[in-house]
């Protein structure tokens, strides 16, 4: 992987962070939507995905993903790359590298913590493991009522507070604002209660949080990266695996899985974080440069999953999975049975469940 001499910095982040809202977040520009994140097969050309003048570039940042180039978070990254060389005359740039190119999401968030110029996606359920417990709560099960209780969230005094603690852990959080979706469930079997969970192997991604917010439903987590679903549904060694609508039909696993419940457990705000070290060593003008790109690329990939996640729907249907659309007694059903995951040691700060709730606004 490519490593970015570092620059001498003139000014640390430190001096402007706090005049950012939500550790880059602005996750007010986000509509309230149940777009999801997808798009088409795995694009093919390998390196050519990462397709961007870097040339005259002093700076340049890769951004690696387990999606496809195609898809709306891979849209977003391209909107970025128009973005970031307006704002900074061709002096700073992005290379994209979708499909996993560059390693999974553990991998590359470990060579941030080395560094390395890479940024890629995460969540709060992969900042839990790496350091910071209390983030993990809002990939929790069912935490979520609305789309604009996420926002209230990410501009609230808690959320900046967990994205200090990530930065002093080695990880700087460039926007909250990005829609990656609700997240649903497909399976090989019929699922149309939270009792049909039961003891059905479920691919989730390779996280604490995520694991036992699939197993308090009674399921059996299976944790394994995105690429190697397709053969595990398969091969039968899994029996469903759950994401937003975009990136099941995105990388078709509908063809082997042909069972969808709209359950939503998870609204899925996403955010991008790349190497505190990297960022700390720009200059304050190219972090703001960056932060805003990366904000204005995710209210582009909003309109891109809002525009997006029914046309999805449909094509699933038309080619031939069987979706139920839960009832509000069958999705309580499922909250009702979430419940204990609250209560549950993750390290969490006491009364984490209840402070959150409030931040978000909720009742």
């Amino acid at each position: 992987m490519m490593k970015l001499k570092k620059m001498v910095a003139l000014t640390l982040a430190g001096v402007m962070a706090a005049s950012l809202s939500a550790c880059g977040g602005g996750g007010s520009a986000a509509p309230e939507t149940k777009a999801a994140e997808g798009g088409e097969a795995p694009a093919e050309g390998g390196a050519d995905a990462a397709a961007s003048d870097t040339s005259g570039a002093d700076i340049v940042l890769q951004v690696a993903f387990e999606n496809s180039a195609s898809e709306p978070v891979g849209e977003g990254w391209k909107k970025a790359q128009e973005i970031i060389k307006e704002k900074s005359g061709g002096t700073m740039a992005i290379e994209i590298y979708p499909d996993s190119q560059l390693g999974d999401k553990s991998s590359l968030i470990d060579s941030m913590l080395l560094g390395e110029n890479v940024c890629t996606l995460a969540d709060g359920a992969f900042y839990a493991d790496y350091g910071v417990p209390d983030f993990g709560i809002v990939f929790g099960p069912f935490l979520f009522d609305s789309w604009d209780q996420c926002w209230t969230l990410v501009e609230s005094d808690w959320y900046k507070e967990q994205c200090a603690k990530l930065e002093e852990k080695g990880l700087k959080i460039l926007a909250s604002n990005w829609i990656y979706g609700e997240r649903h469930t497909l399976t090989t079997t019929p699922v149309n209660t939270v009792e049909d969970m039961q003891g059905l192997k479920i691919r989730v991604p390779s996280n604490e949080i995520q694991s036992k917010g699939f197993d308090v439903l009674g399921a059996t987590s299976t944790g394994m990266a995105l690429g190697d679903v397709y053969q595990a549904l398969q091969t039968k060694t899994i029996d469903g695996a759950e994401n937003p609508l975009a990136t099941l039909y995105g990388r078709k696993l509908h063809e082997v899985a042909q069972y969808l419940i709209l359950d939503g457990h998870v609204k899925n705000f996403t955010t991008w974080v790349c190497s505190a070290d990297w960022f700390n060593s720009l200059t304050e003008e190219q972090q703001t440069w960056l932060i805003e790109t990366a904000q204005e690329a995710g209210e582009y990939n909003n309109e891109v999953q809002q525009a997006a996640e029914a046309d999805y729907l449909q094509k699933m249907k038309d080619e031939g999975v069987t979706v139920v659309e839960p009832s509000e007694e069958v999705l309580a059903g499922f909250k009702e049975k979430a419940q204990p995951f609250y209560e549950m040691d993750f390290g969490w700060t006491d009364g984490l469940y209840d402070t959150v709730r409030k931040a978000m606004g909720a009742n």
